[in-house]
């Protein structure tokens, strides 16, 4: 720890001269309390853990330890879709398939962690052997990491946690969702669109959920201009589970046995 740090100045007589680190300071300037003794200090007042500089050092340590967690994962998949889907409904079951289907080919399966679908292709990675990520979100209504996850995080922030998403996937699968799942896709196609993240394959699940945007996106969107004639071919929809992890996983080296 700093000490105070006081020295006999020749030049001024019997005056000090005080080291702070490189900055000399005498006389006058001398402080009264060291920086160690203010940092060991009480201080009844806490508005500070809730100033901006110190969420900037909240969200500073999200990202180490997002990219520590995370760094050595190797190939993955993201899969997106709503947590509020039944396990009852299709949309699990093939969400599940698609996670065994994953895992197969040697992939790790992320997700948000959550219910639904996450659950679905998280629970498909770990029954079939796979790396099963979960990134979760602190939220009030949320009901924590699914018991699939044999690798999961949670985050405060949601731009973190989807920095996560896209930077250790090499393709992504979206089933229905809503506001968050929208988010999602959204980002992603805005960062490939864009080249900030590199381009990837993105996997729209279900026609009978998907088409309308899509419609509208390849009619309104493009002719009013706000889109380009290519954009649309950024994502492909499809009702086949092994037809959509082949494709998010087209860009992956495979890793099974004897490939």
């Amino acid at each position: 720890m700093e000490e105070k740090n006081l020295t006999q100045n020749p030049a001024a007589g019997a005056g000090e001269t005080y080291h702070r680190g490189p900055v000399i300071m005498r006389g006058p300037m001398i402080p009264t309390s060291t920086t160690s003794a203010n940092l060991l200090s009480a201080d009844p007042d806490t508005d500070w853990l809730h100033m901006d500089p110190w969420r900037v050092l909240r969200i500073q340590a999200e990202f180490v330890d997002g990219f520590g967690a995370l760094a050595e994962l190797g190939p993955a998949v993201t899969v997106f879709g709503s947590a509020r889907t039944a396990r009852e409904d299709p949309a699990y079951e093939a969400a599940r398939r698609a996670g065994e289907l994953i895992a197969q080919v040697g992939v790790a399966t992320i997700t948000g962690g959550g219910p639904g679908i996450m659950e679905a292709a998280n629970r498909g990675a770990a029954e079939a052997g796979g790396v099963s990520v979960g990134l979760g979100i602190e939220l009030p209504h949320e009901q924590g990491i699914n018991q699939w996850v044999n690798l999961g995080m949670s985050f405060r922030y949601f731009f973190v946690r989807k920095t996560m998403f896209v930077k250790y996937a090499s393709g992504a699968i979206i089933f229905p969702g809503g506001f968050g799942t929208m988010d999602e896709t959204f980002e992603l196609l805005t960062l490939v669109q864009t080249r900030k993240a590199p381009a990837m394959p993105i996997v729209l699940f279900g026609h009978a959920y998907w088409d309308g945007l899509m419609d509208w996106l390849g009619g309104t969107v493009l002719a009013s201009g706000n889109i380009s004639a290519p954009d649309p071919g950024l994502v492909t929809v499809t009702d086949d589970v092994e037809e959509a992890v082949a494709i998010a996983t087209s860009l992956i080296v495979p890793t099974r046995p004897g490939e």
